[in-house]
């Protein structure tokens, strides 16, 4: 996950310095030409010390241990006023975000990607945001309650919001006619989800 992030990052222009504690990885990580390559373990200081955190913009730890991604976090922190992001493994530690800013939780995020591949059904997560707000794209059924009308006839539930229409270059408005057939991209909060999935799936 972490090479695959530097891979996305160093494509959109950013400087990146990869941490790898394997020896035997060092030769792979540094043939893809992506990334300063430091060896060792980042949750000892003396090594994290060396990817220099405080001319960092963030430091990010998502190795597969919660443990050591935490320490990384917490020791990036005090050498600097850096921002954080770690991965976590499991269900998220409520207090996790007092102490950094940002969390990964490629579990989720591959169940949603599978959740896409197998359902495969008018309804596909686009961004899973984090919280409980989803960025989905959903296509209206033939009979669903939402079909043919214009949305300022149709009495969406709160906590729901239309973002693009179909043809995908204007933002959802009071004339935007939800057309069966045609897919529609919405912010939906988790506890509406069901609600808005009736009415424009049936």
């Amino acid at each position: 996950m972490g090479l695959r992030t530097a891979e996305l990052l160093s494509d959109r222009g950013h400087d990146v310095v990869i941490v790898e504690a394997d020896p035997d990885r060092i030769p792979d990580v540094a043939d893809k030409y992506i990334a300063t390559v430091i060896e060792g373990d980042a949750s000892r200081p003396e090594i994290l010390r060396q990817a220099q955190p405080e001319r960092s913009d963030v430091v990010a730890a998502l190795t597969d241990d919660e443990s050591t991604n935490f320490a990384v976090c917490l020791a990036a922190q005090r050498m600097s006023d850096v921002r954080t992001v770690m991965r976590i493994t499991g269900t998220p530690d409520e207090l996790y975000e007092e102490f950094v800013d940002g969390l990964v939780f490629p579990e989720r995020l591959g169940a949603r990607a599978a959740t896409n591949e197998i359902a495969n059904g008018g309804v596909r997560t686009i961004e899973d945001i984090g919280g409980n707000v989803e960025i989905v794209e959903v296509e209206v059924a033939e009979d669903a309650p939402v079909a043919g009308k214009r949305l300022d006839e149709v009495r969406l539930p709160q906590g729901s919001l239309i973002i693009v229409d179909y043809q995908g270059n204007r933002i959802g408005g009071p004339d935007t006619v939800l057309e069966a057939g045609h897919r529609y991209v919405l912010g939906v909060e988790s506890d509406v989800a069901d609600e808005v999935m009736n009415l424009f799936r049936g």
